[in-house]
């Protein structure tokens, strides 16, 4: 196989002979690997002039500034090689090659910043990479993912949406008719394996991968646009309300390796669902949406400020989201979600609001910035096929009605508990304070236990971290081994731990909670504005706690000690305050013990102020902690 340095030294008359090639119609699928002639190269795009961009298109931006790099990447085969979307870089993975629609888009979509509309080259990169596409899928209709021989689920339903949405355009601009007649056939016998109920890569018992699910369908109300069969939409809308029975957790989060996660809830499943709504205007995709918005207006921690939200994230179970800025600019994962505002008004909290997106896009029209390439793997084709549709965001007017809907900031006193298989969230507010918990059998990459504090006027002063034992609110054994890192059962009580049991209905007065394993237990009482927790440890451990502080914080232990923001700071104390703003967090344990606040590297928001440090506090065994808000 030729280097992309020695192709792009082939001369000008190979290249002629391409560019005729690929006015040609299509040849029919090869098996895997087979090369085509030389995929061209094509040149970087001239000087970008971000004036020349409509607002609701400055996303395909960076995609253009990356398109040249990336097609240079592909080899003979059509294989888009060089790392630049999805992971395992493996000639055999479909996911790679769903950058199709990128290719597709430019061709067939003249703009004045567009210099690729109808370039013959681009064509015949689009030809070459379809080819190696449609060469991977398996008989029954599915692609691979992770090895060749692999039937999968996340390949097939996101390839049904790329390649409908390609096919689209295909036909819209006359190009490539053998391809178009191959692409109609791969995606009726994809919609055919995809749907069938029996199928337990895709309806797995129980669901584990809802997002990888919704795609498909997604995809296949595209193709049922394209090409309506009758049968194929019966399965389809026995699809919607067979996802929607099985694909919502009884909490209201959308089911992912056994738990929730918030990427894969709010990022990619929910605008997958809008995505399919829109061509479908199926009634179970609203109540789905209806459903998960009331989970995510409990686990996203408003900041007082004006910075945006921080994340409840040590129970998500595969990814990190661990915050959403106030206003999300172009290319933002989520801008699909304006799909249900509408029929569910709360989301609109959640989503940036009209006026402050058309200012974000005057700004970004103005600035004298290079456009720069996308960084590789951070390419979503996702970003792009979701801008087709208009855009229907809610005014500042409706996002500010609906953030005032938001259950701890309409309400100062609740508790709210909600379980699925095993697990526990768990969320209490009283007037000086929201505290959030996990508990139960942990899924995967959750931490269990405490998980967040927040208070109405300082913000979120806690927070821990999925996936790390070094940042979560944990009761640490020798070894950095966290009780959170493991299974907390949990029990809750009127008032102090081991008191009248609470089953349910409001407790207007202190709240108790006892959790632990056989190393530990833990008893919390929560109180109009204090926080009690008490630690029982079968050997010497360590509390950690996981700060969330801010440059104008003013730290200071009760020895006198200052401790510094971003630095490690280590005293012999019974406490420790935070003042921020007119607002002083009290720590207080009950006797003098060395205590040490040290600054990590995970920092919030897009000003990274914001910044996780622990506090830990050796002890013996036995540890009294209060808190006192405000």
């Amino acid at each position: 196989m030729l280097s992309r340095r020695t192709l792009s030294r082939r001369t000008l008359s190979r290249r002629t002979l391409l560019r005729a090639a690929a006015l040609l119609p299509a040849v029919p699928m090869l098996a895997p690997g087979t090369a085509f002639a030389a995929v061209p190269d094509l040149p970087p795009p001239p000087g970008l002039d971000r004036r020349l961009f409509a607002p609701h298109e400055q996303r395909f931006a960076p995609y253009l500034a990356t398109l040249a790099p990336m097609v240079n990447d592909m080899d003979d085969t059509g294989f888009f090689a060089g790392g630049w979307w999805r992971s395992p870089a493996a000639p055999y993975n479909a996911r790679v090659q769903e950058h199709v629609f990128t290719l597709a888009w430019f061709y067939a979509n003249a703009r004045p910043w567009n210099p690729y509309a109808g370039d013959a080259n681009l064509l015949a990169a689009l030809d070459a990479a379809l080819g190696h596409y449609l060469s991977l899928q398996h008989a029954d209709g599915s692609f691979p993912e992770y090895s060749r021989n692999e039937h999968g689920l996340a390949p097939t339903g996101f390839g049904l949406g790329y390649l409908a949405k390609t096919l689209r355009i295909l036909r819209a601009a006359g190009a490539l008719p053998t391809r178009q007649s191959q692409i109609t056939a791969a995606l009726r016998t994809t919609m055919t394996w995809f749907l069938d109920p029996a199928n337990r890569t895709v309806w797995q018992e129980p669901l584990n991968y809802a997002n990888q699910t919704s795609s498909g369908l997604a995809g296949a109300t595209h193709a049922l646009k394209l090409d309506p069969d009758p049968a194929l939409a019966t399965s389809l809308r026995e699809a919607f309300a067979r996802i929607a029975a099985t694909g919502v957790s009884s909490a209201g989060f959308f089911h992912e390796e056994g738990g929730h996660d918030m990427n894969y809830n709010f990022e990619v499943m929910l605008p997958e669902l809008a995505d399919a709504y829109l061509h479908s205007q199926d009634p179970h995709l609203v109540d789905m949406a209806r459903r998960f918005t009331g989970f995510l207006s409990y686990n996203l921690l408003r900041e007082p400020d004006g910075a945006g939200y921080m994340v409840n994230v040590a129970p998500s179970t595969r990814t990190s989201a661990r915050w959403y800025d106030e206003v999300r600019p172009d290319p933002d994962r989520t801008a699909l979600n304006w799909t249900f505002t509408r029929q569910v008004p709360l989301l609109s909290a959640f989503m940036t609001a009209r006026e402050d997106l058309a200012d974000a896009r005057t700004s970004w029209a103005a600035s004298t910035e290079p456009v720069t390439p996308l960084a590789k793997q951070d390419t979503s084709p996702r970003i792009l096929t979701h801008g087709l549709y208009g855009e229907g965001f809610p005014t500042r007017r409706q996002r500010t009605a609906a953030i005032a809907d938001l259950p701890y900031l309409r309400s100062q006193d609740f508790v709210e508990l909600r379980r699925d298989r095993g697990q526990d969230f768990l969320y209490v507010r009283k007037p000086g304070l929201y505290l959030g918990g996990y508990f139960g059998d942990r899924a995967s990459r959750a931490r269990t236990g405490l998980t967040f504090l927040w208070h109405p006027e300082a913000g979120t002063i806690i927070c821990g971290l999925n996936d790390n034992n070094y940042a979560c609110w944990s009761t640490v054994f020798p070894g950095q081994v966290p009780d959170s890192n493991g299974d907390l059962p949990a029990a809750y009580f009127r008032g102090a731990p081991g008191g009248s049991e609470w089953t349910g209905g409001r407790v207007p007065g202190a709240f108790g909670i006892r959790y632990g394993n056989a190393n530990v237990t833990t008893d919390i009482l929560v109180t109009r504005q204090t926080i009690r927790r008490t630690v029982t440890a079968n050997a010497a451990a360590t509390e950690q706690i996981p700060l969330i502080l801010q440059p104008e914080d003013v730290l200071t232990f009760t020895d006198g000690t200052r401790a510094t923001f971003g630095g490690s700071t280590t005293a012999t104390a019974d406490g420790f305050d935070v003042r921020r703003g007119r607002t002083t967090i009290r720590f207080r344990w009950d006797t003098p013990l060395q205590a040490t606040i040290a600054a990590g590297s995970v920092r919030y928001f897009r000003d990274g102020a914001r910044r996780f440090h622990a506090l830990r506090i050796p002890h013996q065994g036995a540890f009294g902690l209060t808190i006192i808000m405000g």
